[in-house]
């Protein structure tokens, strides 16, 4: 059956500019997206987002840049060499090969996370699972690792390394030079937004399963002996987590819990439990998420990995992709990271804290920044009787504004481009444009979500004000030039239209 709320989105993603597979004028390899000048904005105004708001958490948290090219070492300690692996199966009649967990849940619409290659054989042939392609049977259940790996130099001085599969191991191997460069002590969080690189088997999904993507993850060092304190813990007891916990599979039931009792009655420490609400609120709050398209779904023993004491990941609804996806998981690693890198390197890991050595542990907060872009898009998009409108929260909106003006002429033009300059240079990013009627203008940019639009008519010469119109609601205020960055600023922030300026009579 066909996906007609997906085809559309992507037709408007391309466009108008948000994104499209990479190199298509050459033939695109599948996994591989390029985004446009708005999908660019759009993935900025997030990545800004996130940064500013996890990165106020505590005072004791800071963004790093690392290399995307590390040495086979780190991999070795890390495990991705051993363990970094997919799942496949072989057809064989024609030799397509796919993912063996994927054509499970495909065919069977259930979760085959962490089953075994062996044990998904037996299920593959218990059920006469046969090849996408061809129908032809499968075989030789094996395992696929997902590391793209690069010789570096030549000679004998040549060494083998890969391109990262996750931005975390650029925190690990650094935390000692951090820790010792800044304050000496726990937690700290080193927060990375940069490249990752996995060979999928079978990259799907548009920008969800990817094989060169954008992370998001803040890495927070602490010491063990504290995980079940957070000196903020207060300020969330009280606060409703969405819970999905592996009991409630059944059922599909999410449940409201507080977190005092999450970590009363599900045993979770406070730490990761404080660190969850902020997760929530980031979503609910900041990102403006409704509460019925958010959820925290609990990882069994079997499908989480194995150095992870905790797991649970952040689910977002997407209609087009069937319910609930992960785009963000937030993970207790316990000190399975820094232990590796200390084997493997010889560098001592452990730190002094009030005279005793300590090994740290890590807790993970980590989004996949393409995947919260797709469901930011996703759950924007709204059909109405005479447009499509992508209601993203105002906060992420590509353009703060756009500036039109009614004709261009009679100095209508000259006024509108000095309130156009007078926005960018009070730091709004706004989109110009005169071409067109006013009304196929409004919906260009309910296409591509501008918030707010500034239309400059006749009366704007006379009285020196202009039209500020919601893109929701299709409302309009007209409020005075001098007064419209301020204003601009409140309606951006979620402040009511009517507050800002005089109601216009539809």
């Amino acid at each position: 059956m066909r996906n007609l709320k997906a085809e559309r989105i992507l037709d408007i993603a391309k466009r108008r500019g948000f994104f499209w597979q990479s190199s298509l004028i050459h033939g695109a390899i599948s996994g591989f997206y390029d985004y446009g000048h708005v999908g660019s904005m759009l993935k900025r105004k997030f990545e800004n987002i996130w940064r500013d708001y996890f990165l106020g958490l505590d005072e004791n948290f800071y963004e790093i840049q690392t290399s995307v090219v590390m040495p086979e070492e780190v991999f070795k300690a890390s495990g991705h060499l051993e363990n970094f692996v997919d799942p496949i199966c072989k057809c064989s009649k024609c030799g397509n090969v796919m993912r063996a967990d994927h054509i499970l849940e495909k065919e069977l619409k259930e979760s085959f996370e962490g089953v075994s290659p062996e044990d998904l054989l037996k299920i593959i042939k218990k059920h006469d699972i046969r090849c996408e392609k061809c129908k032809g049977p499968l075989k030789e259940t094996g395992v696929f690792n997902m590391l793209f790996p690069l010789k570096l130099g030549v000679g004998k001085g040549a060494r083998t390394g890969y391109l990262t599969g996750e931005t975390a191991q650029g925190a690990y191997v650094n935390f000692k030079l951090e820790f010792d460069s800044l304050r000496r002590r726990l937690p700290m969080g080193l927060a990375i937004i940069g490249k990752a690189f996995r060979n999928e088997i079978s990259p799907r999904n548009v920008l969800i399963r990817m094989r060169e993507f954008t992370q998001a993850e803040l890495q927070i060092f602490f010491n063990p002996d504290m995980i079940n304190e957070h000196p903020k813990f207060s300020e969330v007891k009280k606060y409703g987590l969405l819970l999905f916990p592996v009991k409630n599979r059944k059922g599909e039931r999410i449940e409201k819990i507080t977190c005092e009792d999450a970590v009363k009655k599900l045993k979770l420490p406070k730490f990761f439990v404080y660190h969850m609400a902020r997760i929530q609120q980031f979503y609910l709050g900041v990102l403006g998420i409704s509460k019925k398209s958010f959820r925290f779904r609990e990882l069994s023993d079997e499908e989480k990995a194995f150095y992870n004491k905790y797991h649970w990941d952040i689910e977002l609804h997407m209609e087009t992709l069937g319910g609930f996806k992960e785009v963000a998981g937030i993970h207790y690693r316990t000190d399975h990271d820094l232990s590796g890198h200390q084997s493997v390197s010889g560098e001592s890991m452990t730190v002094d804290i009030n005279g005793k050595k300590v090994l740290p542990h890590v807790l993970e907060l980590s989004f996949g920044v393409d995947r919260n872009v797709y469901a930011l898009i996703e759950l924007a998009y709204t059909e109405e009787k005479n447009r499509i409108v992508l209601k993203f929260p105002r906060a992420v909106s590509p353009y703060d504004a756009a500036v039109f003006p009614l004709v261009s002429k009679d100095g209508l033009d000259e006024l509108a481009n000095s309130v156009k300059d007078a926005l960018r240079k009070d730091g709004f990013r706004v989109f110009y444009d005169d071409s067109g009627s006013i009304g196929r203008r409004y919906r260009r940019m309910d296409e591509i979500g501008v918030a707010a639009c500034i239309t400059i008519d006749y009366d704007s010469k006379k009285k020196k004000d202009v039209t500020l119109r919601d893109r929701d609601s299709m409302k309009q205020v007209r409020i005075r030039i001098k007064d419209l960055p301020a204003g601009l600023k409140r309606f951006l922030e979620g402040e009511e239209l009517e507050k800002i300026g005089k109601l216009l009579k539809s």
